[in-house]
């Protein structure tokens, strides 16, 4: 049973926890723990909470259309769905909540599925994405992060870029020696405009250099600005290619609303072995520029992830040494997420194997396939030049026959073949994640891993020369 509130009950819990939020940075800029730039700041993303969430909440509207199941409460504790259905007047910036959309610009348009008993459809990949949406991230933990790792990153940046332009014009010695007593000084209080500092700390001497000097300073980010994530959602997508479509449909709907784009679904160099996507996007108005954050993952690997909050926090707080041996054991199991995932990606493979020669029966003549357009190109993709030798090499197996289409309606040539295949190799290059044990392989008894192993094995070896 859903629980009953008051007409006025998000505006009115709303409004309290802004004025708690302001008192907070108040009292943070009143004892020299954040300026008053870092203040102002904060203060345009904490107050107004109401107005900003609801911007969340249009933010998805207009990616997705309207939630294709009721609105529900999420519980970050447990990582499950509260069975309370929510009213829109109901929704407040102090609980998280949880919505299911559909991707209507999905690149895999349904094509998985298992049919069962009669006409009994299971889907195996679906255009449903399932969207987390975040409570306001606690002021304390905001008021942590600008005075402590993103303002010990600053003071690191700052320092090396003071050595950096001194070092050009000047002795070595003397650019360590200044940047030194930079990186003192900033760490002593909060600091965001050190360009003043800096040239007092230089002297006379450097004018020379002077100008360089504040121009190259003025490009380092704030500490302030590199807290992004005090409104944020995380979208769980079947397949990576579902996720990078949705990227670069909000890059053609609002470029001028995004900030950043990372995306890691390839990444070998995070220690926690974490792989996702993410954006920022301004959800700002009147001049003011609020970030949101978007996470972009893909289910499988989100059920490993969401098991290690707990030692993830622990790496954040401990010495260098705990902090290595544990990212080291988180690797190895999100490793297993990966090659999860990566199964579900040979099985997707094995599925369009399948239907291979039903696909080349019906476009005779006509020179459509079941096939155009799926999946989309896109731009987020591994390096032109690994596309290059996997094609080459895939061309060569195919011509020795390494590689055969076997359920075709009417023998292939050779050329129908390399299509094939190329086309099926290109869907795994989009779809799959590289993993770091270079000797892991899936089960080749049948095509669909035979050629999966093939392809990923150049993967692998393109990674394995970057690490030398």
């Amino acid at each position: 049973m859903s629980t009953q509130y008051s007409e006025n009950y998000a505006a009115d819990l709303t409004a309290e926890n802004d004025r708690k939020n302001l008192m907070a940075i108040e009292a943070a800029r009143q004892s020299g723990r954040i300026n008053d730039e870092a203040a102002k700041y904060l203060s345009e993303l904490y107050s107004d909470g109401l107005i900003w969430f609801r911007e969340v909440f249009y933010f998805l509207g207009k990616c997705f259309g309207a939630p294709k199941a009721p609105v529900m409460r999420y519980d970050y504790a447990t990582d499950n769905t509260i069975d309370e259905p929510i009213k829109i007047s109901d929704i407040n910036p102090l609980h998280p909540y949880i919505v299911h959309h559909r991707l209507d610009a999905d690149p895999m348009r349904n094509q998985f599925f298992t049919s069962g008993e009669g006409h009994k459809i299971d889907l195996a990949v679906s255009s449903i994405v399932t969207v987390i949406v975040g409570a306001q991230k606690k002021i304390d933990r905001a008021l942590d992060k600008i005075t402590g790792k993103y303002y010990a990153a600053y003071v690191d940046e700052v320092a090396n870029t003071v050595y950096r332009v001194i070092a050009a014009h000047e002795r070595v010695a003397s650019a360590k020696a200044v940047a030194e007593k930079i990186r003192a000084k900033l760490s002593e209080k909060y600091i965001s405009t050190p360009s003043e500092t800096v040239l007092s700390i230089i002297g006379s001497g450097h004018e020379k250099i002077a100008v360089e000097l504040v121009r190259e300073l003025d490009k380092i980010e704030k500490p302030r600005m590199r807290l992004q994530d005090v409104w944020r959602v995380k979208c769980l997508f079947d397949l990576i290619p579902q996720a990078r479509i949705f990227i670069e449909r909000i890059h053609e709907m609002m470029p001028d609303r995004i900030i950043s784009v990372r995306d890691k679904f390839y990444d070998m160099e995070n220690p926690r072995n974490y792989r996702d996507a993410k954006l920022i996007i301004d959800i700002g108005k009147d001049g003011k520029v609020v970030p949101l954050e978007i996470i972009c993952q893909v289910r499988t690997f989100f059920e490993y992830e969401r098991k290690t909050h707990e030692h993830y926090e622990i790496t954040r707080r401990g010495n260098n040494k705990n902090r290595v041996k544990i990212e080291r054991e988180l690797a190895n199991y999100m490793e297993r997420g990966v090659k999860e995932y990566n199964l579900l990606i040979c099985q997707c493979l094995e599925d369009l194997f399948e239907r291979v020669g039903w696909n080349i029966l019906y476009s005779q003549g006509n020179g459509v396939s079941m096939f155009d357009g799926f999946p989309k190109s896109c731009k987020l993709y591994y390096p032109k030049k690994i596309l290059e030798v996997i094609t080459d090499k895939l061309d060569n197996a195919i011509e020795n026959e390494v590689f055969h289409v076997t359920n075709a309606p009417a023998k292939l040539t050779q050329v129908q073949e390399s299509e094939i295949f190329r086309f099926m190799a290109r869907f795994i290059l989009v779809s799959a994640m590289p993993y770091f044990q270079y000797d892991w392989s899936v089960p080749s008894d049948k095509m669909s891993g035979k050629l999966f192993n093939f392809v990923m094995t150049e993967v692998q070896r393109y990674y394995k020369k970057a690490d030398k």
